[in-house]
């Protein structure tokens, strides 16, 4: 079934053979709009009413075809809590095609949700509760200017999943990104053996994500090198915001530095540097502090794919590849002081040592009196502007003498409580509210869900509203639980 639509193309399809399988997505019974993203539509140049239409809707679960289109499930292998899986791919979603952004650059639309592929491990369905949920935090995420897969639109299907006992709304995510290409596709066409295949791979990554690099004699030297470095931007950012990724696998991280599949994820509430919010990471391989280093190991597994085609034999391949991952150490430094010189409103004349100094003291206090991660960088803008009122009152009064210390070592350095303002969010995703606004949507109502994505598009304006107001407060410290359900 075609679609009356703008065409699509079928790049990926037509290039990657070996990386892709026809798949079918399952009829959707009574197609629903819950959300809309206008923004992300007119980018791609697609008309927003057209979506809202019958064909639109059949478009955005998947089921009627773009012209040009070459629906296919993506297949690529990784890395999954420390052990390779040899094959993993698409199990229920399809990538519908690519269509060039008003910009010029190629985009992947991409529909999650759509049934069962080849590949599925489940049945291949998804609920309305894990779509308008990853819908909200790459909406949160673009708002903090942190490079992100966002959604186009979440469709309900009519179809209701039966899911741990419960029979819940089905739904499709139609998601936008730079390219979907995983650091598991390379793991996977090494896995073949496929030299030709890999260098083709390289040759499409780089042309997709950096094409501003001048590939040299080994190609792949500049896209491991882009990719270390685009990894350890991703990577601070994250730490700067205190969003907790929680399932950070190597078929879950995009060469292209966008953040992508957000299941166990969430944002701290107080600074814990152990934070797991997962529920199947019982053991805090993806805990907060440790996002770094498994960033850094995830880019190694990479250079084990890429070693064969960096050099000319594989020992020296895996010399270059550790050569380049190696620098990602110094590089994520240099992004995290970056990040944390913004946030503590410090010039460029401030020397990094001391503001990697004072950021250390300052997380240690947080970690050590469990204070709020996202109210902290706010009061300490107005305390900036000379109220300190607001820092002193978050810890207890045993931390006053270390915290008095370091407040006047920061003052020494006259921060900008402007440019604090502008770097240090108001809001982020309070997870019990949008666990709230989530539980209210599948019972029918999209009222909460719709002004909580209102105010986090726009995470640095303060709101004198009710909702303004729950999410600047410091909640009361409580578990959090998150599950795979994205």
């Amino acid at each position: 079934m075609v679609c009356a639509l703008p065409e699509l193309t079928g790049v990926w399809a037509e290039t990657f053979p070996e990386l892709s399988r026809p798949v079918v997505p399952r009829h959707a019974p009574a197609p629903r709009l819950l959300a809309a993203n206008d923004e992300v539509a007119h980018d791609l140049a697609l008309e927003p009413s057209a979506l809202r239409t019958e064909d639109g809707l059949r478009f955005l679960v998947g089921e009627c075809r773009a012209p040009g289109a070459l629906p296919v499930a993506q297949v690529y292998a990784g890395h999954q809590w420390g052990v390779f899986q040899p094959l993993l791919g698409d199990g229920r979603a399809a990538l519908l095609g690519e269509r060039r952004r008003r910009s010029g650059a190629l985009a992947d639309l991409h529909a999650k949700g759509i049934g069962p592929t080849s590949m599925s491990r489940v049945d291949g369905f998804a609920t309305v509760g894990p779509m308008l949920r990853e819908y909200l935090l790459g909406e949160t995420m673009h708002a903090l200017g942190l490079p992100t897969t966002r959604a186009l639109a979440v469709v309900a299907t009519g179809s209701p999943r039966r899911l741990n006992g419960e029979v819940l709304p089905g739904a499709v995510l139609t998601r936008v990104a730079a390219s979907h290409i995983r650091y598991g596709s390379f793991e996977y066409a090494a896995s073949l053996g496929d030299r030709a295949l890999l260098h083709r791979l390289t040759a499409h990554a780089l042309d997709r994500h950096y094409p501003h690099v001048t590939p040299g004699r080994y190609p792949a030297r500049a896209l491991l090198d882009g990719v270390v470095g685009a990894a350890a931007a991703q990577t601070a950012g994250w730490m700067g915001v205190g969003f907790v990724h929680g399932v950070l696998s190597t078929d879950n991280v995009l060469v292209s530095g966008e953040t992508i599949d957000y299941g166990p994820c969430a944002f701290l509430d107080v600074y814990d540097p152990d934070a797991v919010f997962s529920s199947i990471d019982l053991h805090g391989r993806y805990a907060f502090r440790r996002q770094p280093e498994i960033m850094r190991w995830n880019l190694a597994r990479l250079g084990d794919a890429l070693a064969e085609i960096l050099a000319e034999d594989l020992d020296a391949g895996r010399a270059v590849a550790d050569e380049i991952v190696a620098t990602f150490d110094r590089r994520y430094r240099d992004a995290w002081t970056a990040v944390f010189r913004a946030k503590l409103g410090l010039g460029s004349s401030v020397p990094p040592s001391v503001v990697q100094t004072l950021a250390d003291e300052i997380l240690s206090l947080l970690a050590a009196h469990r204070v709020d991660y996202t109210v902290l960088w706010r009061d300490l803008a107005a305390a900036a502007r000379g109220d300190g009122a607001a820092v002193r009152g978050a810890f207890p009064d045993g931390a006053a003498p270390d915290l008095g210390a370091w407040l006047e070592r920061w003052w020494a350095q006259k921060p900008d409580a402007v440019h604090m303002a502008a770097a240090n969010p108001a809001y982020v995703p309070r997870n019990h509210l949008v666990d709230e606004a989530l539980a209210a949507a599948i019972a029918g109502d999209l009222g909460p869900f719709d002004e909580l994505v209102t105010v986090l598009r726009d995470p640095f304006v303060e709101r004198d509203t009710d909702l303004g107001r729950r999410l600047a407060a410091a909640p009361t410290p409580a578990p959090f639980v998150t599950f795979c359900g994205t």
